[in-house]
């Protein structure tokens, strides 16, 4: 096991330890299902995912910089610029390839079969963040690799960018209320859990709506900021779905459905 490996697992445990303690003190809503048996679906949706994000091989966002800096292919390896500029362009241009993937993943037909598994959950929590199918992970890491291959980012700053990424996913799924100044601040560069969970709203104009990932400006700059939900909020996506969506397996036949 390599040691990024190594890293995005530590990370990836510290966030979820983190946030779930954080949800148990400072809940936003209350639960409609047991957390236990989402727990246990979520994560084992979220190891399978993991699973066939390895078996890419070099398909990777890992493998793509290495190629890009070893054939001096991409934006930043025909520029001379300093290390911190390169990176801080990889982390927004990088957050703006990945907003306009989860834009195309609710508008294309086919890809929202794959995507709407993340949101048939009737509830939203930290594991929320790992509810993903493995075919929308292996499509997700795909686009990310060609645009790092793309912009020539090195493997640093391609990698921060993902352990961001998926630090940010548990962190906007987790079912945390923040207080209301500090929410208030922190959406004006982040994307907030609070901001997020509209996006997971029953209502199909809200879920078309809070598409950022990391950075909130990208909602305002296209016009797909929802400030807040127009009534009470539902979770989910209604009907039969939601049911499938309950069990792994339900899960990973869904996209066939």
């Amino acid at each position: 096991m390599s040691s990024e490996t190594i890293l995005r697992l530590c990370l990836t445990l510290g966030g979820l330890s983190l946030f779930a303690l954080l949800e148990a003190a400072f809940p936003a809503r209350a639960r409609v299902l047991p957390r236990l048996g989402r727990w246990i679906t979520n994560l084992s949706l979220g190891g399978v995912s993991s699973l066939a994000v390895r078996l890419m091989g070099p398909a990777t966002v890992a493998g793509a910089a290495l190629a890009a800096g070893e054939a001096g292919f991409g934006l930043f390896n025909q520029l001379t610029l300093p290390a911190w500029l390169v990176a801080s362009l990889v982390l927004v241009l990088m957050d703006l390839a990945v907003w306009a993937q989860h834009l195309a993943m609710h508008k294309a037909p086919l890809l929202w079969r794959l995507h709407r598994v993340h949101h048939a959950d009737r509830d939203l929590d930290v594991t929320s963040g790992l509810r993903f199918h493995p075919f929308e992970a292996a499509v997700s890491m795909a686009w990310k690799a060609a645009v790092v291959f793309a912009l020539g980012a090195p493997v640093a700053a391609a990698l921060g960018y993902e352990i961001l990424l998926g630090l940010m996913a548990l962190f906007t799924h987790a079912n945390v209320r923040l207080p209301g100044r500090l929410e208030r601040a922190l959406r004006l560069v982040v994307v907030t859990p609070e901001m997020h969970r509209t996006h997971h709203s029953i209502l199909r104009a809200e879920m078309d709506s809070n598409y950022g990932n990391a950075l909130s400006l990208w909602d305002r700059v296209f016009r797909t900021y929802t400030p807040a939900p127009q009534g009470p909020l539902v979770l989910g996506l209604g009907g039969g779905q939601d049911a499938q969506g309950a069990s792994l397996r339900g899960m990973l036949w869904m996209p066939l459905a």
